[in-house]
């Protein structure tokens, strides 16, 4: 059953970077344990302009990052000395748990091929026992993902469980993550199975209920096997799993206490985080 329907809000982030932000929201604060999604994209910037663009180091407790690109690429750096690139298809899963920092560089012309840089970006939240575990980082490529097919339909599973398919990407708890590319025509069956999930349209349009859902529209559902019908050729990310319980956020930082977000403020002031090791010479300072 749909929940609730969520326009992702626009922003800009400075150099023609746009992001279209579904959640955290008013209406939701989280789908199973994604506290945040992020659509950012496709954009192309100009060779002189790359270097603004770049994603200066800045710091993460709580959470595991998620980065997935349709098209274009990116460089991950981070404190634990990770030097990754990343392409289409391919999953960065980043777990800040007791602290991180990373940054996130362009270079041009390859980070924009393909149509432009378009990135796919989320936060899922650890659970309570895992919110000081110790930082790490995994790149898969697209190459050990699980692949399906159905009639005018392809998908993806990025992470977690679906479609009686298994990702290869380590998790803290049960969850999905799916790329999905829709024909007119078709019909796309969520996974179920899950308590909470959300299909997002990176573009086309998909109906459900008699109402139709273009590009930005988050739509939540509950843990049945509902059915969306595919009114143009569609992009969809289908996401979802099992809730974690409250979240505190607060810019970078997730935590279940408060508390915990307000030693994480102090740390980065006082720059007691590390810094990536061939990223150090400049960070994002504390907001406000």
């Amino acid at each position: 059953m749909l929940e609730t329907t969520i326009r992702g809000r626009a922003a800009d982030l400075g150099h023609g970077l746009t992001v279209r932000r579904a959640l955290p929201h008013a209406q939701r604060r989280s789908v199973g344990p994604f506290v945040f999604w992020d659509h950012a994209g496709p954009v192309t910037v100009p060779a002189d302009e790359v270097r603004q663009a770049d994603v200066r180091p800045h710091p993460h407790i709580g959470l595991s990052t998620v980065s997935y690109l349709l098209s274009g690429s990116m460089t991950h750096r981070d404190s634990l000395g990770t030097h990754q690139v990343i392409r289409p298809g391919d999953v960065n899963w980043m777990t800040a748990g007791r602290g991180i920092s990373h940054s996130e560089r362009f270079t041009h012309p390859d980070s924009f091929e393909g149509g432009g840089l378009e990135l796919l970006q989320s936060w899922v939240a650890l659970p309570v026992q895992d919110e000081e575990t110790a930082p790490a980082f995994a790149h898969t490529p697209v190459s050990a993902l699980p692949e399906g097919r159905a009639a005018g339909l392809w998908w993806r599973l990025v992470a977690g469980e679906a479609y009686g398919q298994h990702s290869p990407v380590v998790t803290h708890s049960p969850l999905f993550l799916v790329h999905a590319e829709a024909e007119a025509g078709a019909t796309l069956r969520l996974p179920g199975g899950h308590r909470e999930q959300a299909v997002y349209v990176v573009r086309g349009e998909i109906e459900h209920a008699g109402s139709v859902h273009g590009a930005g529209d988050l739509l939540v559902f509950d843990g049945g096997a509902d059915a969306l019908a595919v009114r143009s050729a569609a992009t969809l990310m289908l996401f979802g799993g099992e809730p974690l319980g409250p979240r505190f956020v607060w810019w970078n930082f997730v935590s279940s206490r408060k508390e915990r977000i307000e030693q994480a403020k102090a740390d980065w002031a006082a720059g007691r985080f590390a810094l990536p090791p061939d990223d150090h010479d400049e960070w994002i300072p504390l907001p406000g």
